[in-house]
């Protein structure tokens, strides 16, 4: 039995709900101070907004358009905090009254240089958890080679120009690359825009997606690890009584999208949806919001998800998936103590709430 890399996952990656004010607030409730904040209005229709610390607060990329990088005029994410991050009344992220969800992983702060490749690189990188965050700039030479820091072959890369308008280039292996700004399939390449990875370096070839003569870049790179983190695929059934993926660990966060046709991306998580079946979805290359009914339906399990639709966008008959999914708790912990499935863990929930109200009782008399 395999067991887990990091035995508390929130202390890498977690979701946070919060409500817009419509002027400058903090969103707390952390464990870490976040490197790579992605914030959704889950109530209005808006764009989705990214933040880095490389590349420094306040300046918003955003999932669902080939928009360039903004200045948010210091109405964006302002800071990043010890316990999560400031914000200020850009639309966006912070509507009076609107909900909103944020997706936050930790990395290694500012980033430093890495000259492993032959581009120059800033790296943050986290390689406990897998993560890193690379900024550097195009020479617009096919086979250059950038410094990634994870020490460990990256399992997805995703990149993104900053200075220009352009489509996000989303890679699970390297042989092809989708955009995560569209609902296109897959796009086959001889070797894919990045062409290879090592333990320490990515390699890229001209084009402008990743590679363009002078132009800057930002890249997040994943590297799997036990308890926490996984790429995956899958061929769908068409069924409620859907595919099954093993992940090794009760999943947080989850990311699918449909590789053969054309198809939205589907962003599942844990604090929305608090129980099965998770059927709240939001969609990285729209600016819709919130989701909600049977074409979501997906099982979290303890040890991997499970689909209970046959919707095209994440279970079609025949359909072949790809996803990358972070995790809630591991299967099972370094010291080899499995954990439960959701409905358990619901159940202790209700107990613990009787006993204190029992508890009130007794303390009442």
């Amino acid at each position: 039995m395999a067991y887990t890399d990091i035995d508390k996952p929130t202390d890498y990656f977690e979701t946070i709900l919060y409500t817009g004010n419509g002027s400058s607030q903090n969103i707390g409730g952390l464990d870490f101070q976040p490197d790579w904040v992605w914030i959704k209005s889950r109530s209005l229709t808006k764009d989705h907004d990214l933040y880095d610390s490389v590349r420094g607060a306040d300046k918003p990329l955003e999932s669902n358009t080939s928009v360039a990088e903004q200045d948010a005029g210091g109405q964006g994410l302002t800071s990043f905090r010890s316990d999560g991050f400031a914000i200020g009344n850009r639309s966006t992220i912070n509507s009076n009254s609107a909900t909103q969800v944020s997706w936050n992983w930790l990395a290694g702060g500012t980033g430093s240089s890495n000259t492993d490749g032959s581009i120059s690189s800033t790296v943050s990188a986290n390689t406990t958890s897998g993560f890193s965050i690379v900024s550097y700039t195009g020479n617009g030479s096919s086979g250059s080679t950038i410094g990634h820091g994870l020490n460990a072959v990256p399992e997805v890369v995703l990149i993104r120009r900053r200075n220009q308008s352009t489509d996000w280039n989303f890679q699970l292996g390297y042989s092809q690359y989708l955009k995560l700004n569209s609902t296109d399939q897959a796009i086959a390449t001889s070797g894919g825009l990045v062409g290879s990875g090592s333990t320490s370096t990515i390699t890229v070839d001209a084009n402008a997606y990743v590679n363009a003569s002078g132009d800057t870049y930002i890249a997040y790179c994943f590297a799997g690890k036990k308890g926490f983190s996984k790429a995956f695929s899958y061929n769908g059934n068409g069924s409620t009584d859907g595919s099954f993926t093993y992940l090794g660990f009760r999943p947080a966060w989850v990311m699918i999208k449909r590789t053969d046709s054309s198809a939205s991306w589907t962003i599942l998580d844990n604090k929305r949806d608090s129980f099965n079946v998770t059927e709240t979805r939001l969609f990285p290359d729209t600016s819709d919001a919130d989701t909600v009914g049977a074409n979501g339906n997906t099982d979290f399990l303890s040890n991997g998800i499970k689909m209970r639709t046959s919707h095209l966008g994440i279970n079609a008959s025949g359909g072949s998936y790809i996803g990358i999914a972070f995790a809630e708790n591991p299967f099972v912990t370094s010291s080899g103590i499995p954990t439960c499935a959701r409905w358990f863990v619901l159940i202790q929930i209700v107990i613990k709430k009787l006993l204190e109200e029992d508890q009130m009782l007794i303390l009442a008399l």
